[in-house]
């Protein structure tokens, strides 16, 4: 795995032909969004803490790319 911290390179790698899908994971709580893109070799992760820039990057993905949601919940001990 592969940590990207550029949204144009992230961009760049989403259009390749190796790219296979993107996970989009929202933790409830925070504004924190990553962005897991497969590809053949290495699976690399872009990490965002605007929201609105996130839905833009999102609006900006391939056609070619499934994309899937995932929101994760924050659990609370007592």
């Amino acid at each position: 795995p592969k940590q990207i911290s550029d949204i144009k390179y992230f961009l760049e790698i989403a259009r390749r032909k190796d790219a296979k899908s993107v996970r989009i994971k929202k933790k409830s709580g925070t504004s924190k969004v990553k962005f897991k893109l497969r590809c053949s070799r290495y699976l690399y992760t872009f990490v965002i803490e605007d929201a609105e820039k996130a839905e833009k990057l999102q609006k900006s993905l391939p056609p070619g790319i499934n994309d899937s949601l995932f929101l994760i919940k924050l659990k609370c001990f007592k």
